[in-house]
C-alpha cells in the first residue's frame, strides 16, 4: 500500500480543499472549507458558473447581494463535495465576526437553513468558526441547537480545552503555521518531525483530550510537510491539502509510527476553564495569539476578495 492509503488506516483522512476535482481524485472522507480555500476554487473556469447562479439566488432574496451570494457559493460548493465525500463538509462563519457571538449564531444558523433548503440534512456539516471566546462560546449554544461545530484556528492549549468543555463536535489544531512562527522567531530552519513545534502541540491536545474522555475530535491540520503528517497518523482525523496527498499517494515506504495510543487516564478538571482565565493563558502565548489575529486578518482579506470576485460577476 502507498502511505496514503496506510494513513487511512489509522485516521480518517479530510481533504483540505474546495476543488471538487482534487477531492474526487483522492476520495477522502470529509471535506474542509475556508474563505482561502473557496476563493482559490471561485477563480477556476469550471465554478463560473456557481458564482452566477448564486448572484441571481441572492438578488431574488431581497437581502445583502454580496453577503449572501458569498454564503450561497460556500452552500453550493458544500453541497457538490458533499455528492462525493461519504461524511461531512466544514463551512465557515465570516471571520469578520470572530468576536461577536450573538452574530455568528445568526450566521450559522442561516448557514444551516441554506443546506437544508438545497437537500442536505445538517448531520452532514461542520460550522466552523475561530476559537476566540465569542467564537467557542457561540459553538456552545449551536450544539445544543444540533449544529455540529468545527473550532478553527487553534493554536493552544486553553484553545482546546475551552472547546473540549463547550462540548464542540471537533477542532481543527493548526501544525504548519505554529512551525511558521517558531522559524521565524528562532531563526532555527532545521525541525523534524520528532521536535516540530506544532506536532507536539497536536499530541499534547490529543494525549490531553484522551486521557480525560472528551468525545471532541481531533483533526490535525495546516501541515507543511508529510513528516508533520506521518507523525500525527492515529489522530482521530487529519486534513490535508491536495500537494500533500499526492506525496502521500506516491510514496510506498512503510509509514512512520505515528501516536502511541496508549494514554493513562485523568480526571476532568473541576471546574470549567473561565473567560478570564482563558484570555490570560492565550495572551502569555506570543506564538497562539499573534497568528489567530493572523489567521483571521488573512480570512477576512480572502473573504473580500471574494465578494469582490461576486461584485465583478454581476
Amino acid at each position: 500500500m502507498n502511505k496514503l492509503e496506510q494513513l487511512k488506516q489509522r485516521s480518517l483522512v479530510v481533504a483540505d480543499t474546495g476543488d471538487i476535482e482534487a477531492i474526487r481524485r483522492y476520495q477522502p472522507q470529509d471535506a474542509t472549507t475556508n474563505p482561502s480555500l473557496l476563493y482559490k476554487a471561485a477563480q477556476l473556469p469550471q465554478y463560473q458558473q456557481y458564482l452566477v447562479d448564486s448572484l441571481r439566488w441572492a438578488e431574488q432574496r431581497g437581502g445583502d447581494v454580496i453577503v449572501d451570494a458569498s454564503m450561497k457559493l460556500a452552500v453550493v460548493i458544500g453541497r457538490e463535495i458533499l455528492q462525493i465525500v461519504p461524511g461531512v463538509v466544514s463551512t465557515e462563519v465570516d471571520a469578520r465576526l470572530s468576536f461577536d457571538t450573538r452574530a455568528s449564531i445568526e450566521y450559522a444558523r442561516k448557514l444551516i437553513a441554506m443546506y437544508e433548503e438545497a437537500g442536505i440534512e445538517r448531520e452532514r456539516v461542520l460550522i466552523k468558526l475561530a476559537s476566540t471566546w465569542e467564537g467557542i462560546t457561540a459553538a456552545s449554544v449551536l450544539e445544543r441547537e444540533g449544529i455540529h461545530c468545527n473550532l478553527t484556528l487553534l493554536f493552544s492549549q486553553c484553545q482546546a480545552v475551552a472547546c473540549a468543555e463547550a462540548g464542540v463536535t471537533l477542532i481543527s489544531p493548526f501544525v504548519g503555521r505554529i512551525l511558521d512562527w517558531y522559524k521565524a522567531s528562532t531563526g532555527r530552519d532545521d525541525y523534524t518531525a520528532q521536535d516540530d513545534p506544532g506536532v507536539l502541540s497536536v499530541t499534547s491536545i490529543y494525549e490531553y483530550y484522551k486521557s480525560r474522555g472528551y468525545p471532541t475530535i481531533v483533526m490535525g491540520a495546516s501541515f507543511r510537510n508529510t513528516g508533520e503528517i506521518e507523525a500525527l497518523a492515529g489522530c482521530d482525523k487529519l486534513t490535508i491539502s491536495p500537494q500533500l496527498l499526492q506525496e502521500l499517494q506516491d510514496d510506498e515506504s512503510p509509514l512512520a509510527s505515528g501516536l502511541d495510543s496508549n494514554i493513562a487516564s485523568q480526571p476532568q478538571p473541576a471546574a470549567p476553564l473561565s473567560e478570564a482565565e482563558f484570555r490570560y493563558q492565550l495572551n502569555a502565548d506570543a506564538m497562539a495569539t499573534e497568528k489567530l489575529a493572523e489567521g483571521i486578518r488573512n480570512f477576512v482579506a480572502d473573504q473580500l476578495r471574494l465578494e469582490k470576485l461576486l461584485r465583478e460577476a454581476q
